[in-house]
C-alpha cells in the first residue's frame, strides 16, 4: 500500500484541500490521511483542536474512498507538533509501504527549516501542488527530491481567505457547522447582533449564495458575506443616538431619510471597521439593501430579494424565491412589486429620493404610478 501524510492545522478545512487529496490518491495510487495538529508550529488556531477535527470529519465524506483521518498529533502531548514525529510514526506503524508527504507550495522554501528536515525527507517522499501566486526554490526542490504532483486545479482558496470573508469555497457541511457553532467571524457578529437578527443574517446569505449559484453568477463569495453582513447595522436601534451620531458624520446626505433606513448606511460603515470589507460592489450592496437605487448590481439585487424573501420571514414567500431561481432580475422586479405592494397595503411611508428611483426604474409604468 502507499499512504499520503496530509497534515495541517485545517482551520477550516476548505474544498482545495479536499481537491487536492482527492487527486493525490489518484495520480500516486494511495490512500490519503488527514493529520490535524493540536499545536501547530507557526500558527495559531483560531478553533479548537475537537472543533478543526469535527469539521475534517465532514469534509472527507467528499474525498475517495480509502481516506481516513488520524489524531496521533491531536493526542499527542508535545507542546509543539513536529513532522518528524508524525513521519516516525507512520513509518514504524507502515514500515513495508511507501510513504508521501503532501505539504502546501508555501511551505516547499522553508522546508530546511523544519526539524530534522532531511530525515524526514529520508523516510517520506515530499511532494506539493504548485500555487501559481509562489514563486518556487529549485535548489530546495532538488535537495530533498521533491516530487510535484502538477495539479493546478486546487483553487485560489485557503482557510485565512475564508476567515477573511474573502473566499466560500469550503464544503456544504462543514459551512453549515461553522454557522451553527457560530466559528470564526461568526462569533463577532454573535456579541454585536440579538439571536434572531443573526439568524436572518445566516438565512439571507444562504439564499443570496444558492440564487448565484443557480444563475451561474460569478464570485460567490460576495453574495454570501453581503447577504451575511447586510444587517450588521441593526447592532444599534433606530433611535439611539450613536446611530445618529454616526449617520451625521458619515452620511450627512442621507439623516433626513426615514429613520428605518439608517441601518444599511452603518452596515455599509461597520463592514469596513469590523470587518475589514473593502469590495466596493459589496459595500454598496449592503449600503442600499433596503431601499434599492436606481443602479443595482446582479449582488445588490440578490441581496435585496433575499433579505425581502428569505424563508423566516413569516410569509409564503416560495414563489418568489422560486423566480429568483429561474432568473434572478426578474425574482428582485417580482419581489419589488410584492414588496412595495405590501408596504401601501400597510401605510408605510415609503417615499424617499433612493427608493424612488428604484422603483422608476425597475418597476412597470403602471406600478410605479400607484399612490404611494
Amino acid at each position: 500500500m502507499n499512504y499520503i501524510l496530509f497534515g495541517g492545522t485545517f482551520d477550516p478545512i476548505h474544498n482545495g484541500h479536499v481537491r487536492i487529496a482527492s487527486a493525490a490518491s489518484l495520480k500516486l495510487n494511495a490512500d490519503v490521511i488527514f493529520i490535524p495538529a493540536r499545536s501547530p508550529r507557526w500558527k495559531t488556531p483560531l478553533t479548537t483542536y475537537k472543533e478543526r477535527l469535527a469539521m475534517l470529519k465532514l469534509a472527507i465524506k467528499q474525498c475517495p474512498s480509502g481516506t481516513t483521518i488520524s489524531d496521533f498529533e491531536i493526542k499527542s502531548n508535545a507542546d509543539i507538533n513536529y513532522t518528524i514525529d508524525t513521519v516516525r510514526h507512520f513509518k514504524k506503524k507502515y514500515p513495508k509501504d511507501k510513504l508521501y508527504l503532501l505539504i502546501g507550495a508555501d511551505q516547499v522554501n522553508r522546508f530546511s527549516e523544519w526539524k530534522n528536515a532531511e530525515e524526514i525527507a529520508n523516510l517520506a517522499q515530499i511532494t506539493f501542488v504548485s500555487r501559481p501566486s509562489v514563486k518556487l526554490d529549485q535548489n530546495v526542490i532538488k535537495t530533498y527530491h521533491m516530487l510535484d504532483l502538477s495539479f493546478l486545479e486546487s483553487g485560489d482558496v485557503s482557510s485565512t481567505s475564508f476567515r477573511e470573508m474573502k473566499s466560500i469555497d469550503i464544503p456544504e457541511k462543514v459551512l453549515d457547522y461553522i454557522e451553527k457553532h457560530k466559528l470564526y467571524f461568526f462569533s463577532k457578529l454573535e456579541k454585536i447582533l440579538p439571536k434572531d437578527r443573526l439568524e436572518h443574517c445566516i438565512q439571507v446569505a444562504n439564499l443570496s449564495l444558492r440564487i448565484a449559484k443557480v444563475n451561474k453568477l460569478s464570485n460567490l463569495e460576495k453574495y454570501y458575506f453581503a447577504g451575511l453582513l447586510h444587517d450588521v447595522g441593526k447592532t444599534y436601534y433606530k433611535e439611539d443616538e450613536n446611530m445618529v451620531s454616526l449617520m451625521k458624520k458619515y452620511y450627512p446626505e442621507y439623516v433626513n431619510f426615514p429613520s428605518f433606513s439608517y441601518h444599511q448606511f452603518i452596515g455599509e460603515y461597520l463592514a469596513k471597521e469590523l470587518f475589514s470589507i473593502e469590495d466596493e460592489e459589496m459595500l454598496e450592496a449592503i449600503k442600499y439593501h433596503c431601499t434599492g437605487n436606481e443602479n443595482m448590481s446582479p449582488l445588490g439585487m440578490v441581496v435585496y430579494t433575499s433579505d425581502k424573501i428569505e424563508p423566516t420571514r413569516g410569509f409564503d414567500s416560495r414563489w418568489l424565491i422560486n423566480s429568483s431561481l429561474a432568473n434572478y432580475k426578474q425574482g428582485f422586479i417580482d419581489t419589488l412589486i410584492d414588496n412595495k405592494k405590501y408596504l401601501l397595503a400597510h401605510n408605510k411611508d415609503i417615499t424617499n429620493e433612493l427608493t424612488d428611483k428604484c422603483f422608476e426604474m425597475y418597476l412597470p409604468k403602471e406600478l410605479n404610478n400607484e399612490k404611494r
